[in-house]
This record gives C-alpha cells, structure tokens and sequence, in this order.
C-alpha cells in the first residue's frame, strides 16, 4: 500500500507522530509489565526444583527462552527505568557465559568467585573488633541477661525529685572530639617485638648463668675480687683548731670542696674527683730574672765618680762590640785586591780556549798507558788453582791464630797494670766530673739569658746613661730619659714571656702621584 505524507498539511502530520509515540510506549510498557511478572532464572530454579517434570506448574523451556529475550528488548530500550534504583539496567541483561580455562593459575583470582569467603573473614573480623572474640565462643552468661522487671526500691528512687546539692559540680561529659579519638577496637595491638630485644642477649644470658654456677660453687668474679683486695682508705680524724690560733688557714665560705690526697685512689678516679696533677715544667718560672731590674748606681741622678766611670765603660764596651760587628760586616763585603783585574789576567782571559797548551797533552799520555795496563790485567787474570787455595787459607788462619794470641798477652799484661788502670779511671771520673759542672753552670746562666721564641732575635735595649757633663746639679734639672712602655715590653721578651717582635712595616700598594695644581702651576 503506497501511502504518502508530503502532501499532508504540517498539523495533520503532527499529530500522527504523536499517535506513533504513544502507540511505542504502549508497546514497551506492555513488555515491561510481562517481564516484571515473569518470574528470573534464579527463581525458576529454585522453584522448579521442587517440581516434577510432569508438572503443569513447571515452565517450559521455550517460554522461559522468549522471557529474556522479550527482557533484553524491553533494557535495551533507551527510556527504561528499573524498579530498583540501586540495580543498573545492563546488569539486568544476561551475558553469554564465558568459557575460561581454569587449568591456568592465572585465571583462578580472575574468574573465581570469592565473595562468600570475604565476608565470612569480614563478619570474622567485625565480630574480634566489636566483642573482641567470636560470638560462638563466648560464654552466654556474657550475651544474655535475665530480665527481672524494676524493683520497689528503684521505683520509689526514681519517684523522688533528685535536688542538686549546692556548691557541687554537675559531672561534665567527655568531649565529642575525645569520643572519636578514643580507641573503639577490642583487638589488642600488635606486640612490638623490637621493644623487647637486647643486644648481645645471648652472650649476656650466658654470662649469667656462669656468674650462678661460680656463685654456686662460692666463687667471686674477678671484679668482686679486686674491690675487696683494696686496701682500705686510712681515716685520719683533723683535730679541730682553737679560734685564737693566729697560725689556722682561712676558710672559704663560697669556695669548693677540697679533695684531700688520703681518699682512695681508685675511688677518686671513678667517682670524678680526682685532681689532675699539675706538671713540673709548669711550676717552674721561664727565667730567673726579676721583673724589674734595678739600674747600677752610676745611673743615679748624682752618681759617685767611680760608679759613673764604671757605667760609662760598659757603655763603651757595648759601642766598641757595635763597632767591631760592623767592621767585620763591612771586611767580608768589601773588594779584595788580589781580586782586581789586571792586563795579563784579560790577556789570559780573553786567549783561553784558542790555543792548545802541549801540557795537556802530556798528561793525556799517561792516563792512556794507565788504563791499558789495567785492562791488561784484568784479561789476564786467571782462576786459582787448588794448592794456591790452601795456601791462602792456611796464611789465613795463621794470621788469625797470631792476633788471638796477641789478645791473651794483652789481657795477662793488664793484670799487672791495676795500678795504672785505676788512676786513668779516676782521671776520667774527675774530667768527667768537670765537664757536667760546668755544664751545669752553662745550663745556669742560660736560664738567665732570653731563648729563642721566635723568628727575630732579642736585641738589649740600650743603656740609658749621661757623660760628666750632662750630670744635673739637682733633682729639678734632670732631664726624663726612655720611656716606661718601652722598657716594660723590653723586659717581657728578656723574660722568656713574649717573643721578641717589630715594628710591622706597611707598604703602599700603589705609588703616590704627585700632581701640580692648576693655581700652583699659574704662580710657577
């Protein structure tokens, strides 16, 4: 039947289309409301099991066939919308069964079903954290309660208005925030099993049990042992001082606790309070040398004539050695004479190595013959024969046996020579003797002398002294010579307490530019 609708008016067309629609949705529902009714495979197999095969009440398999497909048509429709909100309509499609080889290990975690075993484990779990065992194994005294309704005496407390005594504080419940943070599991937590280890336990374990069997057989260790081998401390009691002894210590109020040397050793030094021993070297003073030498008289501002003559020449002797180092200095760096040219040593100078001198030739010669005879020489020395051999050795060992019996004459000579020896002996005793005496001497005076500390020598500040005619009549017309500062730093470094140091030296980095200014340049 040919029918055609392009030449149908708009509204016409219009409704027809909506006549199609509610004649599809009529379809679908109608699908729907046979399927709902139509009871799932699940059921069919559970309520068919129970049915014999000749029952009229047992599906036919082509019907139950028609059911899903007419399912599958009715899910796959784009408006469908399930009764159960939480039940997706795909999963309301059967799949095909897949076919999976179950021979693999592979496939056992991916294709098996395992959700009855997780939530056995899970209500397991849920049941150790709720009453912290399984219920089956709980006594029922622990489950159960025997409910014998309120009392008389309950009742009656109740009944009573409960008044709130004054000046108590109601009971303040805990905090929402401590209710979370409290812990809600009965499962205990894990043991931490490396809280409870020890190092070395199993050698200290052992160790134990060998310090029982020694104790047990009344052996003491070592350690033991030696504590009761020392010797106790002695006890010395101090006998309390009389207040008016002008002789007693002063005692230190605020000042520490002084260790005397009559406790245990072995005490002191374990305890912490045994004081270090100072060294010697420490205690003894770097040089003899007062700290502030007094000047000789002849320094005095009116000296005695002899004083002053006898300081005048110490000055002088110092000026005098001055003088002779700078001589000598000047000596070593001046120009020999015998080291000043002259025309025939430039004559020399300048012919060296023109002309051949025949001494040197002469002198080659003998050189020559030398070497060729002492090449002769070696080529023709040959090997020993055996006769030859035992003549050496037998002038060999006569030699020998003759210096030993030299030696034996010697020491019998000796014997009578006890006299001689002794008075040799006590000469060198005496020398010596001498020679540590004096250097000991030597080893005195060094220690009045300033040592080498650093890299500069100690220089003597000079003496300060006036001539005769420089003397002031009176204390007022003395002139102030030296300074203080200087003599004190002076003194330091003769006193081995300070190295001797200079004057440090600054040089300019760069030059100093001299420039003439524009004024001073118009003046000039």
């Amino acid at each position: 039947m040919y029918n055609n609708n392009n030449n149908l008016p708009k509204h016409v067309l219009k409704k027809k289309e909506r006549k199609s629609t509610r004649s599809s949705y009529c379809a679908v529902l109608h699908l729907f409301l046979q399927v709902a009714t139509f009871p799932t495979p699940s059921e069919q197999k559970k309520n068919s099991c129970f049915l014999p095969p000749s029952s009229p009440l047992r599906p036919s398999p082509f019907k139950m066939a028609a059911a899903r497909r007419l399912k599958r048509v009715a899910v796959s429709q784009p408006g469908f919308l399930g009764l159960k909100s939480n039940v997706k309509p795909s999963e309301l499609v059967s799949s095909r069964r897949k076919r999976v080889n179950k021979n693999k290990k592979k496939n056992w975690n991916r294709h098996s079903d395992i959700h009855d075993v997780e939530d056995f484990l899970e209500d397991i779990r849920h049941q150790e954290r709720t009453t912290g065992g399984l219920l089956s194994e709980k006594p029922d005294d622990s489950l159960f309660f025997l409910d014998v309704g309120q009392t008389d005496k309950a009742g009656n407390e109740e009944a009573e208005p409960v008044k709130a005594e004054k000046g108590k504080r109601r009971v303040q419940r805990p905090l929402r925030i401590d209710l979370i943070l409290q812990h809600d599991s009965m499962v205990p937590a894990p043991k931490n099993v490396t809280a409870y280890q020890q190092p070395n336990a199993k050698k200290l374990r052992r160790i134990a049990q060998k310090a029982e069997q020694l104790a047990a057989k009344g052996v003491l260790p070592r350690r033991q042992r030696r504590l009761l081998s020392r010797r106790p401390a002695e006890k010395t009691v101090k006998k309390a001082e009389a207040n008016n002894n002008p002789d007693r210590d002063f005692y230190a109020m605020w000042g520490e606790e002084k260790v005397t040397d009559s406790a245990d050793p072995w005490y002191l030094q374990q305890t912490g309070k045994k004081l270090v021993q100072r060294p010697e070297k420490l205690n003894q003073k770097p040089s003899v040398l007062p700290a502030v030498e007094v000047i000789a008289p002849g320094g005095s501002y009116n000296p005695d004539f002899l004083s002053h003559q006898a300081l005048l020449q110490e000055a002088h002797d110092v000026e005098v050695q001055k003088q002779k180092q700078e001589d000598k200095l000047q000596r070593q760096l001046a120009f020999r004479k015998e080291d000043r040219a002259t025309e025939e040593t430039i004559l020399h100078e300048e012919v060296e190595g023109l002309v051949e001198d025949e001494d040197e030739d002469e002198a080659a010669a003998p050189n020559e013959d030398e070497a060729n005879s002492a090449l002769g020489a070696i080529a023709v020395a040959a090997k020993k024969t055996e006769r030859q051999r035992k003549k050496e050795k037998a002038e060999k060992m006569k030699t020998q046996q003759q210096q030993a019996s030299r030696r034996q004459t010697e020491r019998q000579q000796q014997l009578f020579q006890l006299r001689s020896i002794k008075s040799s002996i006590k000469q060198q005793e005496l020398q010596t003797k001498a020679r540590r005496m004096k250097r000991k001497a030597r080893q005195e005076a060094q220690k009045a002398l300033p040592r080498r500390l650093g890299r500069l020598k100690f220089q003597a500040q000079d003496l300060e002294v006036q001539l005769s005619d420089e003397l002031a009549a009176s204390l007022r017309q003395l002139k102030p010579e030296g300074s203080v500062l200087k003599d004190r730093f002076k003194s330091l470094q003769k006193r081995n307490l300070i190295e001797p140091r200079e004057r440090a030296k600054f040089k300019r980095r760069l030059k100093v530019k001299y420039v003439e200014k524009r004024a001073f340049r118009q003046i000039t």
